[in-house]
């Protein structure tokens, strides 16, 4: 756990100064080779493939990121659960902060990398889809119980602070923020939204909770930092706008490219310079953590860095 490089960073984005966060580490772990399960996603490359793994973090690292997401969004500890694994969540998260940890410290830039420790509140999905499964769903006390779990984990882990992603609705996502804060650790909580059929935006998946009440009742938590993130670029910066009416810290914007079609990611062409022209949007409404999500690879981290400097 590097707190001094975690402070230094934290600092930079109170200041305003633009941070490069990394790309899609999962879409990566696949895109280098790693089979993909269709229960836990990446989690398991973890276990079977961790040389991919670290292989996903030193290429973004290359190409100029400051921290290393540690591939731990999988290993929810719902989708655990539900899967009868639950006892394999440690495990898969000690390997996967140990393997970022790993890359980092190769890196020459070693004492000023931080690690984060991935969060979810990813579900068993229907199969062939991103749509989460609706037939089984959890007690608040069940839900907190695992939350407050899997942010132990992340802390026995060593990461430096835990990335809340794809949060989306003011039930699961709430409490895992609350569990994830009461680790001690500190806490960004990145948001993911999509248009409902009738144009609103609203929690991904989730298009009983809008958008608006989610940001502000999330915002209120008082994180270090918030994000909008695995996002489409077209609905990034009206999302960031929505978000900044209620937060008024420092932000991230980090999108993702294509769809998720269990258990592999379908990849969208987006031209690294195409991805580098509409940051300067984000940069303009307020971010000052820019990276990517899922389909979103080295090649455009290599680009924004060259774009922010």
């Amino acid at each position: 756990m590097s707190t001094a490089a975690y402070a230094a960073l934290s600092q930079r984005l109170r200041d305003g100064e633009a941070v490069l966060l990394d790309g899609g580490v999962g879409t990566e772990i696949q895109r280098l080779g790693a089979p993909m399960s269709t229960a836990l996603w990446c989690a398991e490359a973890n276990l079977t493939h961790p040389a991919i793994v670290r292989e996903a973090h030193r290429l973004y690292l290359d190409a100029g990121a400051e921290l290393v997401t540690a591939n731990t969004f999988a290993s929810s500890p719902l989708l655990l659960q539900h899967f009868g694994r639950l006892d394999e969540m440690e495990r898969i998260d000690a390997v996967a902060l140990g393997v970022a940890r790993e890359a980092a410290q190769a890196d020459p830039r070693a004492e000023r990398l931080v690690v984060a420790g991935s969060m979810s509140t990813m579900r068993p999905t229907v199969p062939g889809s991103d749509r989460t499964q609706t037939d089984h769903a959890w007690s608040e006390a069940e839900a907190r119980a695992l939350f407050a779990r899997k942010a132990a984990s992340l802390r026995a882990g060593g990461a430096d602070f835990i990335m809340m992603e794809m949060m989306r609705d003011l039930d699961y996502s709430l409490w895992a923020c609350e569990a994830a804060l009461a680790s001690g650790l500190p806490v960004w909580i990145g948001l993911s939204v999509e248009r409902a059929p009738d144009g609103r935006l609203v929690g991904f998946g989730r298009p009983d909770a809008d958008l608006e009440p989610v940001a502000a009742g999330l915002a209120a938590l008082q994180p270090d930092a918030m994000a909008i993130m695995h996002s489409s670029l077209d609905d990034t910066p009206p999302a960031l706008e929505v978000l900044r009416r209620h937060w008024q810290g420092p932000l991230a914007a980090y999108p993702e490219c294509g769809h998720y079609a269990a258990p592999d990611w379908q990849f969208v062409d987006v031209a690294p310079d195409e991805y580098a022209r509409r940051s300067h949007e984000w940069r303009r409404l307020g971010a000052t953590a820019l990276g990517g999500c899922c389909g979103v690879g080295p090649a455009h981290i290599s680009r924004l860095r060259q774009e922010f400097p």
